[in-house]
Order: structure tokens, then sequence, then C-alpha cells
């Protein structure tokens, strides 16, 4: 015995050699089956060469201890001293797998299967794994059969003698044979049903592309046929799809079923067609026809490892040969890429947020982003070239390169990332044996994870540093894989290696959404042609652009404007340094320039503007908006600095062109960033942004037109006071971005200036404000609409604080005091504008709200006016402001509610609709669920037409008809391709609930 206090020498000689707990292994050593080991370091060595010799030792200990007689346990104990291969073997499975040291002690026989070390033995196929089944005649026995071949794969595994492709291809091999002795068991049991149909199992997934895990659902299709019968013809079809149906179904319960020996693996034949709504079998005639009118992309890229595998071996046949043509056409579908990136992006999205970090095959730069590109190329190109047209990613991707179609050196490290997630995938799940693609979490789980992979010197810290440096690499390469080729193609930088035809450039484009591959192709030769240090970076850029620009709905204007904003400021030094340095700049810029017209057309006549994406933190700060007194403050410093009327309102003019970019700009990146549509209350947030914004920026661009004018004609000091009265969507401060202004122009004589010299005055000052501002120009037209002023069109343009008291007091009408619920002073005197609010207040906040004739009135107004304004043969319940549900009905009915109780409930007296919503919802005049229906239909509507404006460059009140366009809408709006339809059912929706409420709050039906 050692001392107490005192360690011995086995102790720190197995410490030495790995065991983390030295001391249950040196008593584990002092049982008699294993006293030779103290003695042996050939042995003890072996134990710590394993990926966790704890568990070795342990598994040692069981499998002697399971041997049936002394004389067994001494041949174990002899042929492991003997043979290195068996040691080897062995004790590697017993240190990586915990589930098939159980096996081993379950069947204590078993090790003899790792005894054979032959030459053959490294290769195993189909026909040796049917061999070591061939005796399996129920489901235990085939559980059984199928652990003893597993263990042999294993051994060779953990022992470096096959690799990770060859010890997957080996797993799916192994699978084939089961699932050939399943069907055999289930024929066996119901040879009336094998002889009246012709089954055949086609594998998909993993299995079918011959890269199978340890533990994975073996994914499955079933196709079968009436056999024939004495007479030669087809036997009847309806019992025929019975009889497979039920050996299909006994087929998946021989494997996926658990017994006293666990389960083999689920069979999955979710994959079929119509998935588990379909039937689990159909005739070939069947699946051809749901295919050709049915079938979904994705179902597509399924069918690129589909492989016959059991059963009628020509019947597998057929089905294969049938169904590749429709597979290599799937990239001519509409919106086909767009379709494989939602969907991986999809199974990102479900991930668990704890998780992600760990995942190994579906998180970002794991398995699945290697497959998804390299299935993605292949459906793009495999239709010219046949060499792309296999089932294994590792093949497909060395094909790829082969052909050009992918960088050779970019193919090399993808490979080689690929073959350590599937290396370390493999060890994961042969530890339990469970289906897992996580790495562990606990420090023990790494380490043993690590020395399996030949990591010794620090097994946590290197497995941590290579597992971050692989993942990146996928990264890095995903995006680039589907666009460096093209510019390696156009810009012809090294001579040599095989480069993308011109013909596969244009296919790819045309895949990746480019209606104009030959303009394109243009471009990318003009940014990234050429050894300077401008096309480098260019080169660097362009492949994670051309990505953003293929997710939008116009990825050519995308590209067009990218080109024209590098063509303008390309040798400005801060540009391209903007772009590569400062994060979400690159992407911010390919959003807002494959979005629409506006935002692009705005950046285009003033470039410089590009330094408002980045703003030296490159997370959009830039954005933010500026408030309406900054605003003011720089046009009216402007204006000071210009030498006439002309050129002051020139200079607003750019301050206008500049912010509207800004807010464009920050719209589309709040809109465009994600897939999934914002939450209502950023929808809402969004809205009143865009709002506020184009409504200070309006007030600014009056203020400094007011300064140029009066500063020409008068110098400081006008005649009379002069004040702007924002009404409708400007007094709410809800202007959108092709907007009026509407106004009011109000002025008070100063004193001693006389009645008639001061009315000229304002007329002059309002003729010259208009003529400035509506002078043909490049920018967005700002234009200045006075009808809602006393007596309309018929009424004098500017009237005195007077004159209106005298109108209002004897000649208003109830429409009047409707609009006035909106006016706001916006520019001009700010003591005159205060004092026109004063007077109007009585007005449309009446004591007592409206009477009944009133309200008649008003309801009279609104029902002539949209009969009158509906412009012909538009879709009213698809018009946006005058349609069932659209802004006039929400804003009419808060307004009624605005002139019937705002005298009485203080919230109801605000411009802003949504804020008098919310107060009369609060005062209880609105439930609280009404008016979230009608705030929601407002909100929807005006991002509708906000985004037509952003898209098509002009206002418009309904959603555009071209495609196009109309996605380009839809992306806005949170509908990716494709979804255009589910955009106006949902808009269609919205407006509907919305009239439902108008009828009973407005109409009080």
């Amino acid at each position: 015995m050692t001392a107490p206090g005192r360690r011995s020498s086995t102790f720190t000689r197995l410490l030495r050699h790995g065991f983390t707990d030295p001391s249950a292994a040196e008593k584990l050593l002092e049982t008699p089956e294993l006293s030779a080991v103290r003695s042996d370091p050939v042995l003890l060595e072996a134990l710590g060469a394993t990926a966790d010799p704890d568990l070795a030792l342990h598994g040692l200990v069981r499998l002697l201890e399971a041997q049936p007689t002394p004389t067994a346990r001494r041949e174990l104990f002899d042929t492991l001293i003997a043979s290195k291969p068996l040691r080897d073997r062995l004790l590697g499975v017993l240190g990586a797998s915990a589930a098939l040291g159980d096996h081993l002690a379950r069947h204590a026989g078993d090790w003899h299967a790792l005894v054979t070390y032959e030459p053959r033995d490294l290769h195993r196929d189909v026909a040796d794994f049917e061999r070591g089944l061939a005796d399996a005649d129920d489901p235990v026995s085939l559980r059984v059969a199928y652990r003893r071949c597993l263990l042999s794969i294993a051994a060779r595994d953990v022992c470096g003698t096959i690799g990770v492709v060859e010890t997957a291809a080996e797993l799916a091999d192994l699978a084939t044979a089961t699932l050939r002795a399943a069907l055999r068991i289930a024929c066996a049991a119901a040879p009336e049903d094998a002889e009246r149909c012709r089954l055949a199992v086609i594998a998909m997934g993993k299995c079918g592309g011959h890269e199978l895990n340890y533990v994975s659902d073996v994914d499955v299709i079933f196709v079968a046929e009436p056999a024939p019968g004495a007479d030669g013809e087809p036997g009847d079809e309806t019992k025929a799809l019975r009889a497979a149906t039920r050996l299909a179904s006994h087929l998946m319960r021989i494997c996926s079923e658990t017994t006293v020996e666990g389960s083999i693996w689920p069979v999955d034949a979710n994959l079929r067609p119509e998935g588990r709504n379909g039937p689990l079998v159909r005739t070939l005639s069947s699946h051809l026809a749901y295919y050709q009118r049915w079938a979904k992309t994705w179902e597509f890229q399924a069918l690129l490892k589909a492989r016959p595998v059991a059963g009628d071996a020509e019947l597998g046949r057929r089905y294969v040969e049938a169904l590749a043509p429709l597979v290599w056409q799937a990239a001519e579908r509409e919106n086909f890429v767009a379709d494989v990136q939602r969907m991986r992006r999809r199974v990102v999205e479900n991930i668990p947020a704890d998780e992600v970090e760990r995942e190994l095959k579906l998180g970002p730069g794991g398995l699945r982003d290697v497959e998804f590109a390299v299935q993605l190329l292949q459906l793009v190109h495999g239709r010219a070239d046949p060499s792309l047209r296999s089932g294994t990613t590792l093949d497909a991707l060395k094909a790829l390169a082969a052909g050009g179609y992918v960088g050779r050196a970019d193919a090399d490290q993808l490979a080689e990332s690929y073959r350590f997630l599937r290396f370390v995938e493999h060890r994961i799940q042969l530890y339990q044996l469970r289906r897992t693609h996580l790495l562990p979490a606990d420090e023990a789980g790494l380490r043993r994870l690590g020395r399996s992979l030949g990591l010794r010197a620090d097994p946590v810290t290197e497995l941590t540093r290579a597992w971050r440096r692989h993942t990146g690499v996928v990264r890095r390469l995903h995006e680039k894989l589907f666009y460096r080729p093209l510019l390696d193609a156009v810009a012809q930088l090294a001579p040599g290696e095989a480069r993308l035809s011109p013909e596969a450039a244009r296919e790819r484009l045309v895949a990746l959404g480019y209606a104009d591959p030959a303009a394109a192709l243009r471009h990318l030769e003009a940014l990234a042609s050429g050894v300077t240090r401008r096309a480098a970076i260019q080169r660097t850029l362009l492949p994670v652009l051309l990505g953003w620009f293929a997710d939008s709905a116009d990825p050519d204007a995308g590209l067009l404007n990218f080109r024209k904003v590098s063509d303008a400021l390309g040798k400005t030094p801060w540009y391209l340094r903007l772009l590569r340095d400062e994060g979400a700049a690159a992407e911010n810029l390919a959003r807002v320039l494959s979005a629409g017209r506006l935002a692009p057309d705005l950046l285009m006549r003033a470039p410089e503007a590009v330094a408002l994406l980045g703003d030296g933190t490159g997370d959009g700060s830039g954005l933010a908006p500026r408030g309406r007194a900054q605003l003011e403050q720089e046009v009216l410093a402007a204006v000071g600095r210009a030498e006439s009327a002309e050129q002051g309102v020139t200079a607003a003019r750019g301050v206008r062109r500049r912010e509207l970019f800004r807010t464009a700009a920050a719209d589309i990146i709040g809109s465009y960033g994600t897939e999934t549509r914002p939450a209502e209350a950023d929808q809402g947030a969004l809205v009143d942004r865009v709002g506020a914004a184009v409504s200070d920026l309006t007030a600014a661009t009056l203020a400094g037109t007011l300064r140029a004018v009066v500063r020409e004609v008068w110098g400081d000091t006008l005649p009379t006071r002069f004040a702007i009265i924002g009404m409708g969507r400007f007094g709410g401060h809800e202007l959108g971005y092709g907007s009026d202004a509407d106004v009011l122009f109000v002025h008070e004589p100063r004193e001693g200036v006389d009645e008639r010299e001061a009315s000229q005055a304002a007329n002059r000052v309002v003729a010259e404000m208009r003529r400035l501002l509506q002078a043909p120009s490049a920018d967005p037209p700002l234009l200045i609409d006075a009808d809602l002023r006393p007596e309309g069109r018929s009424g004098p343009l500017v009237r005195t604080l007077t004159s209106y008291a005298a109108y209002y007091r004897r000649w208003s009408l109830v429409w009047e005091a409707q609009a006035l619920l909106r006016a706001e002073p916006v520019a001009g005197d700010e003591d005159l504008g205060r004092r026109f609010v004063e007077l109007i207040d009585p007005l449309r906040y009446p004591q007592g709200g409206l009477g009944t004739d009133a309200v008649r009135e008003i309801r009279r107004l609104k029902a002539r006016m949209e009969a009158e304004r509906l412009p012909r043969g538009a879709d009213p319940k698809l018009h946006t402001k005058l349609g069932p549900g659209g802004l006039s009905d929400v804003e009419w009915t808060v307004q009624l509610l605005q002139l019937r109780h705002a005298a009485e409930v203080p919230g109801l007296r605000t411009t802003r609709t949504r804020a008098a919503l919310a107060a009369a919802a609060g005062a209880g005049l609105v439930a609280e669920d009404e008016a979230a229906i009608l705030d929601e239909a407002w909100v929807l509507a005006t991002r509708v037409r906000n985004a037509v404006m952003l898209v098509r460059g002009r206002a418009s009140d309904t959603f555009p008809t071209q495609p196009r366009d109309l996605a380009a809408v839809g992306r806005y709006l949170g509908y990716g391709p494709g979804h255009v339809g589910d955009m106006l059912d949902a808009y269609r929706r919205t407006a509907r609930r919305a009239r439902s409420v108008v009828e009973d709050l407005f109409y009080g039906s």
C-alpha cells in the first residue's frame, strides 16, 4: 500500500499517460484481470493514446468481466498484448465510444470482429456488410449485427486506417445493406405482399450522397409498381400500392423501433412528395406528375442525392433517370437562388440562441453552409456540365474547381474545413451514438473530443482554435464561392487557372437574379479589372456586394448604381476605405442602391453622401435624423452665404437632397435588413421617423426659401409679419417622400405700414417662393399646395390674421374646421403663428362637439370625395388613400372623434393621427382592439406609399403594376421573393378589418 499523502509510481505514470482520474484507474488496475497492465508499458501506453484513457480502461474491465469463461478472458488478454492492430482498434473504440463499450459488454464475443487486418478490410463495400447481416432474421438480431459492423468501421476510423470521407461512405454502405436486410425481413413476414408489388427504396440526403454520419436519420423515398401477373400483365395498381405501403412501413419499423438492443436509426420518408401529408408510396408516374407540377425548389435540391439502394434495382434506376431532367432544370425556376438562400436562412433562424455558437451542422460557417453552396452551384451549372452531377459534396466541389466554377484555392480551403467539421461531427456522435451536432459544453467533453482528433498538448484550447478557424473559413468563402469566379472571369489576373466560361458566367448571373447578365459582366469588368489598388479593393468588396445585390428585387440596378457611385468617387481616398473598413457601410450601400430609384437618384446627385452610411463607426449611425432646429440653422446659414435668392434656394435644395437621402437610406436599411417583417411597433416607429424627418426638412426648406426671398427684395425686414402654417400631412408631421406641402399663408402689417402695401409684399413673397421651389430641377419637387385656404382656389393666397378671423367667424364650413385640425405653424414669424393657432382652436375644438347636421355633412363630403377622386379603373381595395380601410377612412374617423370630443379631452388636441387615435383609446372613446386595428391599417398604408416612392421615384397611392417594382415594394414590406401575393392579401385583410371598424365608428352602423 502507498503511504497516505504519497503518490505511487503507477499513479504518476497514469497521470503522465493522460488519465484524468488516476486514483480510480489505479484501483481498476489492482483487479486480478488487469494486474499485468501495471507492468506492461505497451498496454498502458496504448490506453494513454486513446481519446479518453479513463473511459477506455473502464470499458476494457467491463469487457474482460463479460467474458463467459476464464479461458475466454485469457484469450482476449493475450491477443490484446500480442496484436498491435487489435490493441489499437479495441482500445481506440473503447476510449472514443461509451456506447460501443456498452455493446461489447453485452456481446462479449464481438471483439473478434476487430482481429482481422487485411488489405481488403480497408475498403469494405455493401456486399461485405450484407454478408455481416446475412444471418439476421428479426429486428433484434439485425440490431446486434448492425452494431457489430459499426464496430469495425469505428475501429478503423479511430485508428486512422480510413479517413473521414471513407468513414462516411462506409456508413452509407452499411445503411444500404441494413435497408436491404430490413426489406428482406419485411418481405419474409408478408410474402403475399412481396409478390404483389415491385418496391424500390431511394436513399436521399447523406445516405444517398455516400456521406452518412454515425447517427443520422436515413432519408428515403419509396416508389412502387404492380408486379406482373402470371400472364405477364401488370397487376392491380391499388392493391400493389397497399402491399408496398405495408412493406415500406414494416421496413421503417424494423430500423426505427427501440428494442432491448436499442434502435438502428430512424428511417425518414418526409422528403417524399407532399411530405408527411402525402402517401408513403407512389408509383413512378405519380412521382413524376408531382415534381412536374407542384414541387418546390428545395425538393429538386434534395433530389441531387437520390440513389436507389434497396428493393427493385431496375425500378429504382428508372426513378432516378426519369427525375434527373427535372432536377437540372430547377435553376430556371423563378426566384431559384432566393428560394435556396431563404431556406438556409430559415434554418439558421430556428437554432436556439444559446446553441448557435456550438452548432456544427446548421450554424453560420457550419456543414450546411458548405453543402448549400455546393448544391446551388451544381444546380446552376449542372444543366450544361454532367461532370458536376455528383451526390457527394466533396466530389462535387472537386468537379466545380476543375471546371473553373469555383477557384481552386477556395475549393481546397473549403474542402479542408468541411473534412474537419465532418471529422468533429463523427467523433461527437460516436461517443454516445446519439444524433447531435453540438460541440460539448463541458470541459471534459471538449478534452475527449480534442484528444480524439489527435490534439494532445492542450486539447481544449487547440480544438476551440481550430473550430473557430474552420468555421471562419466557411463563413468567408460561403458567399465568395458564388461571386469570386465571376470576377476572375472578367479580370483575368491568374493565367493558367481554370475560369468560368462567358456562358457559365451568364448562367450564374441569371440564376442569381440578374436580368441583363451581359451588362452585369461589363460592369464587373470595369470595376475589377486591372492591377490598381482601386481594382484590388473592388475585387475584395464585390463578392459580398454582389450577394447583397442578388438578395434584392433588382440586382441589375444595384450593380449599375454601384458602378456609377464608384466612377464618381473611386479616386476619392476615403470612399473605398469606408466600404472596406467600416463594417456595415458596404452592406448599407448595397441595400440602398438596389432598393429602388429614389435613394440612388439622390445619391448620384451628391455621391459624397455615401459617407453617411458609415459615419466613422460602421453602424450607420450617420443616418440618425436631424432635428428641425438643426436643419433650419444649416439651411439659413447656407442661404445667408448665397449671393442671390436663386442661389440661396439651390443651397437649401442641396441640404434637402442630402437629408432626404439620409432619411430614405435609414428607412431602407431598417425595412430591408431582414427577411422577416419588423414588429408592428417597429413599423410604426419607421413611419413616424420618416414622417417627422421629411416634415422637419420641408419646414426648414420653406424657412430658408422665405429668408432668401425676403433678403433679396426687402433686405432683413419684410413690411409685414409673415407666417407659414402647415396643413394636412405636413402639419401632422406625416409627410411622405412624394407628398405635397399643404400650407396656409398669414400676414399682419407692421406698425405704420399700409395694409395694401403689406398685402402686396406678402403676395409677392408667396409667388416668388413658389416660383423658386418649382423651378425645373433634378431634385425631387417640393410643391406648395394652398388649396385648403378659405374659399379654396377662389380665395386669396394670403390673408391677414384679421381677415382669417372674419372669415372663420362668418363663413367657415365644417370641412374647414376639420382641415384646421392639422394646422401647425412651420416657418416665419413665430408669434404670428402662435396667434393664428389661438384663433382657430375654438373652431377646430368646438365646445359641445358637433351637431347632427355637421356630422351628416362630414359623412357626405367623405363619400363625395371618394366617388370623385378615386381613379377610374383602380382597384379600390388596393388604393391606399381612398380605398376601404385606407388612409382616408382612418384619418376621417380620427378627425370626427377630435371634432366631437377634443374640447373635453386635451389629448385629442394634436395634429398627429396616431397620437390622436391613442388618446381616443386612452379616453375610452375607442376600444383598444379597434384602435390597434385602425393604427395598423394607417401604418401599413403609409408604408406602402413610402415604398412606392422609394421604388419608382414618383408618388402613387396604388401598388405598382410592373412585377419587378411590385417585388421591390414587397421586399421593403418584408416579403421575400415569390410572396407578392401574400403581401397583397395581407394588405386587403388589414384594410378590410379597418373598414369594419370605420363602419362602426364613423358611419355609426
